[in-house]
């Protein structure tokens, strides 16, 4: 499979070392990534929210004379006309959405063409007993969703999805009965507890997992590996398919590290079908 043009763009920013304000006009262009070889640098800049100098020393920062150097390079790399032509128009805004996610699921399976990280992560995420996943605001569903099923699977398994003075404790007793990682899902807008409790998590000897919206996201710089999957932003409320599909992806990395984890699920469903919980 052919890589996409927001894979080739995460590769180009790979091993840069970008302020923030650079990693804002990274995500920006990942996000955009069919489109932004037909922009200036003022249309840049006005799509991530900087300044038309930002976009410049961004350019400079990645090697390039400046940003008409970078936009050539684009273009090499990028499809050679602008994707959805006028298809985007016959669909109404919830379509659009739609639409957004397809896009978004395409490139988490274009990353997924080097499976090599996912299953470091299931390697490192079965090793850890008992095992904390992070989940906060946004993204609580999506640590309890990947909670909620890694227990049927991994003996002991810690949803923290609640902020306040005792999260910080909450993971020191994980550390102290023996957990070697954690797993963090981060989602727009990124809380400043989360980047905290990763701190506190490293500095508590774990190794850090984490699922993100974006490879420069905020909590990047707190984690040990951190793989990215794109949040839709058509609806008043960001969409998360792709981080979610990540999370099941983890899970059967995971389950795959795991010795018992067939014989655990079988033993799950000998117990349900005892008790009579699901109708047939």
């Amino acid at each position: 499979m052919s890589e996409s043009p927001a894979a080739r763009l995460q590769k180009l920013f790979e091993g840069h070392r970008l302020t923030p304000t650079q990693r804002r006009i990274a995500h920006c262009m990942v996000r955009g990534a069919a489109e932004v070889p037909f922009l200036s640098s003022v249309e840049l800049a006005e799509l991530a929210g900087v300044s038309q100098p930002s976009v410049t020393r961004f350019a400079v920062a990645l090697g390039f004379d400046g940003y008409p150097a970078l936009r050539r390079h684009l273009r090499e790399v990028a499809p050679a006309e602008r994707a959805g032509g006028g298809d985007e128009d016959a669909y109404n805004e919830y379509q659009q959405a739609v639409q957004g996610e397809i896009e978004n699921l395409r490139q988490l399976s274009a990353m997924l063409a080097d499976p090599a990280p996912v299953r470091e992560a299931g390697r490192l995420l079965a090793g850890s007993s008992p095992l904390p996943v992070l989940g906060l605001r946004a993204a609580s569903s999506q640590a309890r969703g990947f909670a909620y099923f890694a227990a049927k699977v991994h003996p002991d398994v810690r949803l923290l999805d609640e902020g306040g003075s005792m999260l910080a404790d909450r993971i020191d007793a994980a550390a102290g009965a023996g957990a070697s990682a954690l797993l963090c899902f981060a989602l727009p807008r990124h809380p400043k507890e989360v980047a905290e409790a990763l701190e506190h998590a490293r500095g508590a000897g774990l190794t850090v997992v984490t699922v993100a919206d974006s490879a420069f996201a905020p909590v990047a710089r707190h984690c040990d590996l951190l793989i990215p999957a794109p949040v839709g932003t058509g609806l008043a409320f960001d969409t998360a398919c792709a981080p979610m599909l990540l999370g099941r992806v983890l899970l059967e990395a995971m389950a795959d590290a795991l010795p018992d984890a067939q014989a655990r699920l079988e033993a799950f469903d000998a117990r349900a079908a005892a008790r009579g919980l699901f109708v047939e």
